[in-house]
């Protein structure tokens, strides 16, 4: 991973465009080739960003980032203040909790108490930012990525909308679509996923857990 600290200006160009005027940022290069833009600010959620594959050129005082989809990001430095490299190796992925974690494996056993018809194609299919908890097929054949939280909140949602932006380039996923999952979803998280075209469903832990396979049951 690369890391830079700078004063800079960033122009994009693709589905809008847009641009962030001169102030310090930390600009994020990591190793499958994502740019990503924060300020010392907003959480973990980048000002801009690009998604591998991207190409970058490093003309000294500007770098030019483009991908296969035309989008272009134009980084122009005024001053450098910290530029380091740094070898993460290979990361364990997240460790869930207990409920979440258990959550995932029932619902993977049980696909179709998310919606009727549904079959397991893998759990924890991975993507470029992360792996998706459940990759699913629905009754005709099209592929249903599916993100499990123990509590529905707007982070879901968006974790989840990522994964469907990297994962639809791949025209063998055909007709993908997202649903989030959690036991319980906030209104704010449920008009959020609307907006990105993401269906929302409550599960019922304990009933999942009545209806649990015997190769699950401990006792």
């Amino acid at each position: 991973m690369r890391l830079v600290i700078a004063r800079c200006t960033v122009q994009y160009q693709g589905r809008l465009d847009a641009q962030l005027p001169e102030a310090n940022r930390l600009i994020m290069i990591k190793a499958d080739g994502c740019v990503a833009i924060h300020s010392d600010g907003g959480a973990y959620k980048p000002l801009n960003w690009m998604n591998a594959p991207n190409t970058i050129v490093d003309d000294g005082d500007t770098w030019t980032v483009s991908n296969p989809k035309g989008e272009i990001l134009v980084i122009s430095f005024h001053e450098i203040f910290h530029d380091s490299d740094h070898e993460l190796g290979e990361d364990p992925g997240l460790v869930k909790d207990g409920v979440e974690s258990h959550l995932q494996e029932l619902l993977a056993a049980l696909p179709d108490a998310i919606v009727p018809g549904l079959s397991l194609v893998r759990r924890e299919w991975p993507t470029s930012i992360g792996p998706v908890d459940l990759m699913c097929r629905d009754e005709n054949g099209h592929y249903v990525a599916i993100e499990i939280k123990r509590r529905g909140e707007i982070d879901g949602v968006e974790q989840l909308a990522r994964y469907l932006e990297v994962l639809r380039p791949d025209t063998t996923l055909t007709n993908l679509r997202g649903i989030f999952v959690a036991q319980v979803i906030k209104p704010q998280a449920r008009t959020i996923a609307e907006a990105r075209g993401i269906a929302c469903v409550e599960v019922d832990y304990d009933d999942l857990r009545g209806r649990r396979p015997e190769e699950l049951r401990l006792f």
